[in-house]
């Protein structure tokens, strides 16, 4: 399958939503019926109603951010790793909804640079700062805090919860727990007028990572499971 190209286009969220409601219905009333069971979302009042956001999420399955954006009231442009679009069958979705591809293994600009042109555009993303799926959280990488620092978008941390196993056609798969999006409080990175170096940005993203551990079961939060080691001095909840 065609690698998707590199090259940075400007935002069109109008060419795109049309195709994204239909997207959603069939994602709500055919996927999450057929190949996922659903338990709905918590905190949806802390997605903002207009301007830029960034939704933060744990990744344990595959279907995580399909959960988030599904749950959502606006639509949600995801960052992927640029192999998703090349998955079968599934990998047309991506290509259709808009979805920011990323080239893991190097510092991805053109999808820095795309992200924020969304931002830009008064829209939300998405993004998992793990990078992949695990089990439990591991570290998270610096592109949320840089996204949040140049954008000023207010983050959005978001739990899923019970995606394990799902989609599936099994259904013994189904007397298990739903799959949940929990939106948290939102918050933004501050820098209090310092340089924004290497280090700083790697303090945002631990804080950001504890928040988010912060609404995840115990066995759930990895290498953030000592909530006591938190702390918010880079941080402010809006």
């Amino acid at each position: 399958m065609k690698r998707p190209s590199s090259r940075v286009s400007p935002y069109d969220h109008q060419a795109l939503e049309g195709r994204r409601r239909v997207l959603r219905w069939m994602l709500k009333h055919i996927g999450f019926n057929l190949l996922m069971k659903y338990g709905g979302a918590e905190g949806v009042e802390n997605l903002p109603d207009t301007g830029p956001a960034i939704i933060m999420i744990n990744h344990i399955a595959f279907v995580d951010p399909i959960v988030a954006l599904a749950s959502s009231p606006r639509s949600i442009v995801p960052m992927a790793k640029v192999e998703a679009y090349s998955y079968p069958v599934w990998g047309i979705f991506p290509r259709i909804w808009g979805v920011i591809p990323v080239h893991r293994e190097e510092v991805d600009r053109a999808a820095i640079r795309l992200a924020m042109n969304v931002l830009r555009a008064g829209e939300i993303i998405l993004l998992a700062p793990e990078g992949t799926r695990n089990k439990s959280l591991q570290r998270g990488r610096e592109g949320v805090a840089y996204l949040g620092i140049k954008s000023g978008a207010p983050i959005v941390p978001t739990a899923i919860t019970g995606s394990e196993g799902f989609p599936t056609i099994n259904p013994l798969r189904w007397f298990g727990p739903a799959a949940v999006a929990h939106f948290g409080r939102p918050f933004r990175f501050r820098t209090s007028g310092n340089r924004l170096d290497r280090e700083l940005m790697r303090k945002m993203t631990e804080e950001a990572m504890y928040v988010l551990a912060g609404m995840l079961p115990e066995e759930r939060r990895g290498l953030y499971s000592d909530l006591q080691n938190a702390t918010t001095d880079t941080i402010e909840f809006v």
